[in-house]
């Protein structure tokens, strides 16, 4: 049989080494699914032929290196994004609660003794769960309760009076069905012995679950 000549069988060994090589790459390389260091970007054409940024995650501001998350509607408004200087959600704005009167005299109250609402608020369900915190207090030697209503229906405890009302829960178990809904929260308040009892709401928040 012929003898090969001397540079083909180098060249044979030089491509089965790459070859190995490229095999190697190949199972060892990310997931498609994971970006290293890179950034996403997903863009849209409008009608009227303007482009508008959708999402963008991982790409640096022109006054931060730090990676950040936007995400914007189809007018181009910035409706979420985080906080590249302390971490957090820069946008939206969540609401807070306002300072509350400490003079209990002035608080939410009643003197009924039944279960008596003495406040209500309607706010839309974006989490499935929430917390809720309350100051309650009793005027001297009475005693009395303090519940919360959710849509109707007892939220956690009844705790009596001058005991914090602090619970969290979920506020529905179908958030495809009420997303975005109002729930209605009440604070209902009763007497059990002669007297008035007081209840003043201090943290209010919704939560994953």
């Amino acid at each position: 049989m012929a003898q090969l000549p001397e540079d083909i069988i180098d060249r044979l060994t030089q491509m089965e080494r790459r070859i190995q090589a490229l095999s190697t790459a190949v199972n060892t390389r990310p997931a498609l699914n994971d970006i290293a260091d890179g950034a996403l970007t997903v863009k849209r054409t409008n009608p009227d032929g303007t482009i508008s940024t959708l999402l963008q995650i991982g790409s640096s501001t022109p006054t931060t290196t730090r990676p950040v998350v936007r995400i914007n509607d189809a007018y181009n408004h910035e409706i979420f994004s985080d906080d590249v200087v302390t971490g957090g959600i820069a946008r939206p704005w969540l609401a807070m609660l306002t300072p509350q009167d400490l003079n209990s005299a002035r608080w939410l109250s009643t003197t009924a003794t039944g279960w008596t609402t003495i406040a209500r608020s309607h706010n839309p369900i974006w989490q499935p769960r929430m917390r809720l915190i309350l100051d309650t207090k009793v005027s001297s030697g009475a005693t009395g309760s303090v519940r919360v209503l959710v849509d109707g229906a007892v939220w956690g405890p009844t705790v009596t009076a001058p005991n914090a009302f602090d619970h969290s829960g979920f506020v529905t178990t179908d958030m495809t069905a009420r997303f975005g809904s109002l729930l209605r929260v009440e604070v209902q308040a009763m007497v059990s012995s002669g007297g008035t009892v007081y209840a003043q709401p201090a943290l209010m928040y919704g939560t994953q679950s």
